[in-house]
């Protein structure tokens, strides 16, 4: 399962949102001030630091953070190619201005000089998994030691990689060894499945029969402006019997053969 066609065809938006991401990471690592990009409350209260606000909001901390952090974002770009670049903008900015407000509010509250919130566009990555739930199908089901698990599976346990992210507001709330914790179950988890265990099950596409009405005209066009071609969108509606989200991942799923 991937975002569609490689690259960020009709993705400009995550395209500038990713390399500014980027030189934001490499100026302050250069600068050597990434261990201190996280909001505190004396940069919002005591002493105003507006570029580090914004900076807290696209830069990440770490190169481990860095990795996933664009990875998810490079991946989240199919939501631009949906939705069109003008509204994933406004999602960004919301997602973003939200993050920071709540982060702000969480400061005022405990008041407490010592916290200090994980710098990242991670306001955007999470909310990004809102949509990614409602709106993309399951295509394909692996089974791992009896249990079985979805495509979409594998992008939650990428997400799960930012544990410093969740834990840090909540380690202040007499739960100081949770960011230990959260980080070891994510270690064993992810070491603890062998390549060799997962067998794959067939996609549980519905079958094209005879009777399938000709596409939508309209529906072709969504799937044109997502950058597939004109005759892989409608013999991927025919196959799909018309559902624009059935169709999106059988076209996903061919690109990624």
């Amino acid at each position: 399962m991937n975002g569609g066609p490689s690259g960020f065809n009709n993705a400009p938006v995550t395209r500038s949102f990713i390399v500014a991401s980027a030189i934001f990471t490499v100026f302050s690592g250069i600068q050597g001030r990434a261990d201190k990009l996280g909001l505190s409350y004396q940069d919002v209260y005591q002493k105003v630091n507006f570029l580090k606000i914004v900076e807290s909001a696209f830069a990440f901390s770490s190169t481990p953070e860095l990795m996933f952090g664009l990875y998810m974002l490079y991946y989240f770009r199919v939501f631009e190619r949906q939705i069109g670049s003008n509204k994933y903008s406004v999602f960004i900015l919301f997602s973003s201005i939200t993050s920071i407000l709540c982060e702000v509010l969480a400061l005022a509250l405990l008041k407490d000089s010592s916290l200090k919130f994980t710098a990242g566009p991670y306001g955007l990555i999470f909310a990004s998994f809102i949509p990614f739930y409602l709106d993309i199908p399951v295509s394909t089901k692996v089974r791992v030691f009896g249990v079985q698990f979805s495509d979409k599976s594998f992008i939650y346990l990428a997400g799960l990689q930012f544990p410093e992210f969740i834990s840090s507001f909540f380690a202040r709330l007499s739960w100081p060894s949770i960011r230990s914790m959260s980080a070891t179950s994510t270690r064993n988890v992810m070491g603890s499945v062998p390549s060799y265990a997962v067998r794959p099950v067939e996609p549980n596409y519905p079958a094209p029969v005879p009777s399938t009405p000709e596409p939508l005209e309209a529906s072709i066009a969504t799937l044109v402006s997502m950058g597939f071609d004109r005759n892989s969108a409608r013999q991927a509606l025919i196959r799909a019997r018309n559902d624009v989200n059935v169709a999106t991942n059988i076209l996903l799923e061919s690109q990624s053969l």
